[in-house]
């Protein structure tokens, strides 16, 4: 009998600035545990917490802000696989299931990557032109896929 696998519930957050619509620029952060591995913030949802919860408790936690406005939601959840590499710092996890956001920087916000456990070391806001030049290899699939959703529809 072959193993389900198991995937951890889990929330991303495109951040685009509070420039937007005007100017689109998204927020993307290097991972402070892996080399030149630059992402979308996001986190794993905790029992009983809804997706929209733990969006902005991940954020305030990863960049030290939830000073965000949610602009659209992706329909469905996403799933992944973990390379090798990470699989078994994140055992009993085989992949990721995600519920994916679009979110405004509001203008007050304040990033601050220096929080109680800091999961990035740098960030910066990059244009669609630029985003797959920096994003880990393994992330790239999923983040057109996203992207490319939300421009289908009129947000990007």
């Amino acid at each position: 009998m072959m193993n389900e696998k198991r995937y951890r519930p889990n929330v991303a957050a495109i951040i685009v600035s509070h420039k937007y619509p005007q100017k689109v620029e998204f927020l993307i952060a290097l991972r402070n545990d892996v080399d030149n591995a630059w992402q979308f913030p996001q986190g794993g949802i905790d029992e009983g917490e809804s997706p929209q919860s733990a969006l902005f408790r991940e954020l305030k936690e990863e960049i030290g802000t939830d000073e965000i406005e949610i602009i659209a939601e992706y329909p469905t959840w996403i799933s992944y696989d973990f390379p090798k590499v990470i699989a078994k710092k994140m055992y009993p996890y085989d992949g990721q299931k995600q519920k994916y956001f679009l979110v405004r920087l509001k203008p007050c916000a304040k990033i601050d990557l220096k929080t109680k456990e800091p999961e990035f070391r740098e960030y910066k806001f990059v244009p669609y032109k630029d985003l797959f030049k920096h994003i880990t290899y393994f992330k790239r699939p999923i983040y057109k896929k996203v992207i490319d959703f939300f421009k289908k529809e009129g947000y990007i």
